[in-house]
């Protein structure tokens, strides 16, 4: 988090994280359930866990960030960030108060991933094509035919009302990783089409595809991974549900019973 500026997206943790720890890409990769890799997994235990005890916080957009006790703390002690959440939860556990420790081992964005992977794959063009549509792309056709370099679909979208850029997209129902062979097919498809491209996905993107989209010398490609996809679904209420919880705090006003 210091190395990034004492603020990061997920995806720039992960990233960063695999670079200090020297991973290979079989590594980076490792599924640890559902769409879930092995290192994901264990930074969000880390990332919880570091914000229980006031190290980190979030934000609405998925931005984390150090406090500023995060930030005052030359050196981190792994063993007492554990034994302070440990604290935390017997704390919770006498008050008997559901804890929100950690992250669920069932998880609402795997059964959303599940859910998709099992639609045919025309109804995930379409799913990609309203997805699109709800977050303002104008003019959206579902294009793809075979032999047409892996371009399933095509569209506009508007800058400030003024601005418009043309868009071909990619729609891949993958159960694993996207490689950047494939990123390097769909960009020489792009070539001359089209202002931008982007690639959606059910799985993940390796560390090579994420760089390949954005390589120096060569037109950037936009990705959209699972997590991203069931998430922006997720803000659009596109097929997913978000019930609000009410949460009342009653106090019982002694002094008031005591002017009777």
């Amino acid at each position: 988090m210091r190395e990034l500026g004492g603020s990061a997206s997920v995806a720039e943790q992960e990233d960063k994280v695999a670079a200090l720890l020297n991973l290979s890409e079989q590594e980076v990769s490792e599924i640890h359930r559902g769409n879930r890799t092995k290192l994901s997994y264990r930074l969000a235990w880390a990332r919880n866990y570091l914000k229980r005890v006031g190290l980190l916080e979030n934000s609405s957009r998925g931005v984390w960030a150090l406090t500023a006790k995060g930030k005052a703390v030359p050196k981190l002690d792994s063993a007492k960030v554990k034994r302070e959440v440990q604290a935390l939860d017997r704390e919770q556990a006498e008050k008997d108060k559901p804890t929100d420790a950690a992250p669920s081992e069932t998880r609402w964005e795997d059964e959303a991933l599940d859910t998709i992977k099992q639609i045919p794959p025309k109804a995930f063009e379409t799913l990609c094509q309203r997805l699109l549509r709800e977050s303002g792309f104008i003019q959206v056709q579902i294009t793809g035919q075979s032999g047409d370099g892996g371009i399933d679909g095509r569209g506009v979208v508007r800058v400030g009302g003024v601005l418009s850029f043309h868009v071909i997209f990619q729609c891949k129902r993958y159960k694993d990783t996207v490689s950047a062979s494939v990123i390097r097919d769909f960009r020489g498809a792009m070539v001359g089409r089209a202002d931008k491209g982007l690639l959606i996905t059910t799985g993940t993107f390796t560390r090579d595809a994420r760089a390949e989209a954005q390589r120096d010398g060569a037109p950037p490609l936009d990705l959209i991974d699972g997590e991203e996809l069931v998430q922006k679904l997720k803000d659009l209420r596109l097929g997913i549900e978000v019930i609000p919880r009410v949460i009342e705090d009653v106090n019982v006003n002694k002094e008031w019973f005591n002017t009777l």
